[in-house]
Protein backbone atom coordinates (compact mmCIF):
# COMPACT_ATOMS: atom_id res chain seq x y z
CA UNK A 1 0.00 0.00 0.00
CA UNK A 2 1.45 3.43 -0.92
CA UNK A 3 2.02 6.11 1.69
CA UNK A 4 -0.87 8.51 2.26
CA UNK A 5 1.34 11.56 1.72
CA UNK A 6 4.88 11.80 0.36
CA UNK A 7 7.08 14.85 -0.11
CA UNK A 8 10.50 14.33 -1.73
CA UNK A 9 12.99 17.18 -1.76
CA UNK A 10 10.30 19.85 -1.86
CA UNK A 11 11.48 23.43 -2.29
CA UNK A 12 8.53 25.80 -2.45
CA UNK A 13 7.41 29.31 -1.62
CA UNK A 14 5.59 32.30 -3.00
CA UNK A 15 6.68 33.56 -6.40
CA UNK A 16 10.47 33.63 -6.48
CA UNK A 17 10.75 33.50 -2.69
CA UNK A 18 11.75 30.03 -1.47
CA UNK A 19 10.45 29.17 2.01
CA UNK A 20 10.82 25.38 2.10
CA UNK A 21 14.24 24.02 1.16
CA UNK A 22 14.51 20.32 0.31
CA UNK A 23 11.80 19.05 2.67
CA UNK A 24 10.93 15.34 2.61
CA UNK A 25 8.16 13.55 4.50
CA UNK A 26 6.54 10.13 4.31
CA UNK A 27 3.21 9.67 6.12
CA UNK A 28 1.58 6.24 6.09
CA UNK A 29 -2.12 5.51 5.94
CA UNK A 30 -3.65 6.36 9.33
CA UNK A 31 -0.40 7.83 10.69
CA UNK A 32 -0.12 11.21 12.42
CA UNK A 33 2.83 13.58 12.30
CA UNK A 34 3.29 16.80 14.23
CA UNK A 35 5.18 19.58 12.45
CA UNK A 36 6.99 21.71 15.02
CA UNK A 37 8.89 24.98 14.83
CA UNK A 38 8.71 28.66 15.71
CA UNK A 39 6.85 31.21 13.62
CA UNK A 40 8.19 31.82 10.15
CA UNK A 41 10.05 28.54 9.59
CA UNK A 42 7.69 27.22 6.90
CA UNK A 43 5.09 25.12 8.73
CA UNK A 44 2.05 26.71 7.08
CA UNK A 45 3.89 26.83 3.75
CA UNK A 46 4.28 23.05 3.95
CA UNK A 47 0.52 22.61 4.21
CA UNK A 48 -0.05 25.20 1.49
CA UNK A 49 2.30 23.27 -0.78
CA UNK A 50 0.35 20.05 -0.23
CA UNK A 51 -2.81 21.95 -1.18
CA UNK A 52 -1.25 23.58 -4.25
CA UNK A 53 -1.21 27.16 -2.98
CA UNK A 54 2.53 27.78 -3.42
CA UNK A 55 5.08 27.88 -6.21
CA UNK A 56 6.88 24.52 -6.37
CA UNK A 57 10.53 25.10 -7.31
CA UNK A 58 11.76 21.53 -6.90
CA UNK A 59 10.70 18.13 -5.64
CA UNK A 60 7.66 15.88 -5.80
CA UNK A 61 4.42 15.63 -3.83
CA UNK A 62 2.27 12.49 -3.97
CA UNK A 63 -1.03 11.60 -2.32
CA UNK A 64 -2.02 7.92 -2.05
CA UNK A 65 0.79 7.11 -4.46
CA UNK A 66 -0.38 9.62 -7.09
CA UNK A 67 1.67 12.69 -8.04
CA UNK A 68 -0.44 15.81 -7.42
CA UNK A 69 1.96 18.63 -8.34
CA UNK A 70 -0.01 19.64 -11.42
CA UNK A 71 -3.45 19.50 -9.82
CA UNK A 72 -5.40 22.55 -8.72
CA UNK A 73 -6.37 22.82 -5.06
CA UNK A 74 -10.00 21.75 -5.48
CA UNK A 75 -8.91 18.61 -7.34
CA UNK A 76 -6.60 17.70 -4.44
CA UNK A 77 -9.48 18.16 -1.99
CA UNK A 78 -11.68 15.88 -4.10
CA UNK A 79 -9.03 13.18 -3.85
CA UNK A 80 -9.45 13.19 -0.06
CA UNK A 81 -7.39 15.99 1.51
CA UNK A 82 -9.15 18.00 4.24
CA UNK A 83 -7.78 21.30 5.54
CA UNK A 84 -8.38 23.24 8.77
CA UNK A 85 -6.80 26.71 8.36
CA UNK A 86 -5.46 28.61 11.34
CA UNK A 87 -7.81 31.51 10.51
CA UNK A 88 -10.78 29.04 10.49
CA UNK A 89 -12.46 30.94 7.62
CA UNK A 90 -16.00 30.23 8.78
CA UNK A 91 -18.80 31.65 6.62
CA UNK A 92 -20.20 34.38 8.92
CA UNK A 93 -23.57 34.63 7.13
CA UNK A 94 -24.29 30.87 7.39
CA UNK A 95 -25.36 29.06 10.52
CA UNK A 96 -23.49 26.08 11.94
CA UNK A 97 -25.51 23.47 10.06
CA UNK A 98 -25.13 25.38 6.78
CA UNK A 99 -21.38 25.80 7.28
CA UNK A 100 -21.13 22.03 7.60
CA UNK A 101 -23.42 21.00 4.77
CA UNK A 102 -22.01 23.48 2.25
CA UNK A 103 -18.78 21.46 2.30
CA UNK A 104 -20.32 17.97 2.35
CA UNK A 105 -19.02 15.36 -0.08
CA UNK A 106 -20.66 12.06 -1.10
CA UNK A 107 -20.50 9.47 1.64
CA UNK A 108 -18.08 6.62 1.69
CA UNK A 109 -18.76 3.67 3.96
CA UNK A 110 -18.82 5.01 7.50
CA UNK A 111 -18.43 8.55 6.20
CA UNK A 112 -19.18 11.80 7.97
CA UNK A 113 -22.69 13.19 8.40
CA UNK A 114 -24.12 16.09 10.40
CA UNK A 115 -25.13 13.67 13.11
CA UNK A 116 -21.65 12.23 13.37
CA UNK A 117 -20.03 15.68 13.57
CA UNK A 118 -22.53 16.65 16.28
CA UNK A 119 -21.64 13.50 18.21
CA UNK A 120 -17.95 14.45 18.04
CA UNK A 121 -18.68 18.08 18.97
CA UNK A 122 -21.89 18.25 21.07
CA UNK A 123 -21.40 22.00 21.43
CA UNK A 124 -22.01 22.39 17.68
CA UNK A 125 -25.30 20.54 18.01
CA UNK A 126 -26.35 23.04 20.68
CA UNK A 127 -25.33 25.99 18.45
CA UNK A 128 -26.47 24.54 15.11
CA UNK A 129 -28.83 27.45 14.39
CA UNK A 130 -26.28 30.13 15.38
CA UNK A 131 -24.58 32.16 12.67
CA UNK A 132 -20.87 31.72 12.08
CA UNK A 133 -19.99 35.16 13.44
CA UNK A 134 -21.91 34.47 16.67
CA UNK A 135 -19.60 31.66 17.75
CA UNK A 136 -16.67 31.86 20.15
CA UNK A 137 -13.17 31.16 18.90
CA UNK A 138 -13.27 27.62 20.25
CA UNK A 139 -16.65 26.94 18.69
CA UNK A 140 -15.41 28.27 15.35
CA UNK A 141 -12.41 25.94 15.56
CA UNK A 142 -14.69 22.97 16.21
CA UNK A 143 -16.78 24.04 13.23
CA UNK A 144 -13.69 24.32 11.02
CA UNK A 145 -12.67 20.77 11.95
CA UNK A 146 -16.22 19.49 11.43
CA UNK A 147 -16.45 21.18 8.04
CA UNK A 148 -13.21 19.51 6.92
CA UNK A 149 -14.51 16.14 8.10
CA UNK A 150 -17.69 16.59 6.04
CA UNK A 151 -15.43 16.32 2.99
CA UNK A 152 -14.84 12.70 4.06
CA UNK A 153 -11.06 13.01 3.79
CA UNK A 154 -8.43 10.33 4.26
CA UNK A 155 -5.84 13.01 5.16
CA UNK A 156 -6.52 15.93 7.50
CA UNK A 157 -4.21 18.97 7.59
CA UNK A 158 -4.54 21.04 10.79
CA UNK A 159 -2.81 24.42 11.07
CA UNK A 160 -2.24 25.06 14.79
CA UNK A 161 -5.84 24.20 15.75
CA UNK A 162 -5.33 24.81 19.48
CA UNK A 163 -3.56 28.17 19.21
CA UNK A 164 -5.16 31.02 21.15
CA UNK A 165 -8.06 29.02 22.60
CA UNK A 166 -9.29 29.09 26.18
CA UNK A 167 -8.03 26.11 28.22
CA UNK A 168 -11.49 24.50 28.42
CA UNK A 169 -11.81 24.67 24.62
CA UNK A 170 -8.29 23.28 24.18
CA UNK A 171 -9.31 20.27 26.29
CA UNK A 172 -12.52 19.70 24.32
CA UNK A 173 -10.88 20.00 20.93
CA UNK A 174 -7.89 17.87 21.87
CA UNK A 175 -10.24 15.20 23.20
CA UNK A 176 -12.08 15.19 19.86
CA UNK A 177 -8.82 14.93 17.92
CA UNK A 178 -7.70 12.04 20.10
CA UNK A 179 -11.02 10.30 19.39
CA UNK A 180 -10.44 10.79 15.67
CA UNK A 181 -7.01 9.24 16.04
CA UNK A 182 -8.41 6.25 17.88
CA UNK A 183 -11.66 5.63 16.01
CA UNK A 184 -11.45 6.89 12.44
CA UNK A 185 -7.97 6.00 11.26
CA UNK A 186 -7.42 9.35 9.55
CA UNK A 187 -3.91 10.30 8.56
CA UNK A 188 -3.19 13.74 10.02
CA UNK A 189 -0.59 16.48 9.78
CA UNK A 190 -0.77 18.74 12.85
CA UNK A 191 1.12 22.01 13.05
CA UNK A 192 2.07 22.86 16.61
CA UNK A 193 4.51 24.81 18.75
CA UNK A 194 4.21 22.65 21.89
CA UNK A 195 6.48 19.61 22.10
CA UNK A 196 4.30 18.02 24.78
CA UNK A 197 1.25 18.24 22.53
CA UNK A 198 3.19 16.57 19.72
CA UNK A 199 4.27 13.77 22.03
CA UNK A 200 0.75 13.19 23.34
CA UNK A 201 -0.95 13.36 19.96
CA UNK A 202 1.40 11.78 17.43
CA UNK A 203 4.13 9.18 17.30
CA UNK A 204 6.07 11.05 14.59
CA UNK A 205 7.50 14.56 14.67
CA UNK A 206 9.22 16.80 12.16
CA UNK A 207 10.95 20.01 13.23
CA UNK A 208 11.45 22.76 10.68
CA UNK A 209 14.20 25.34 11.05
CA UNK A 210 14.48 28.11 8.44
CA UNK A 211 12.65 25.98 5.88
CA UNK A 212 14.75 22.86 6.36
CA UNK A 213 14.11 19.68 8.29
CA UNK A 214 16.05 19.67 11.56
CA UNK A 215 14.47 16.55 13.09
CA UNK A 216 12.43 13.76 11.56
CA UNK A 217 11.84 10.80 13.85
CA UNK A 218 9.74 9.57 16.78
CA UNK A 219 8.19 12.34 18.87
CA UNK A 220 8.66 10.79 22.34
CA UNK A 221 12.45 11.49 22.64
CA UNK A 222 11.79 15.20 22.19
CA UNK A 223 10.61 15.46 25.80
CA UNK A 224 14.13 14.49 26.92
Amino acid sequence: MPDCLTLRGVSAGYGETVVLDGVSLALGVGEIVSILGRNGVGKTTLLASVLGHTTLHAGDIAFAGRPIMGLRAFHRVRLGIGYVPQEREIFPSLNVAENLTVAARPLRDGGWTLERVYALFPRLAERRHSMGDQLSGGEQQMLAVGRALMLNPSLLLLDEPLEGLAPVMVDRLLDALLRLRADDGLAMVLLAKCVRLAWEFSSLALILDRGKVGYDAASAPLLD
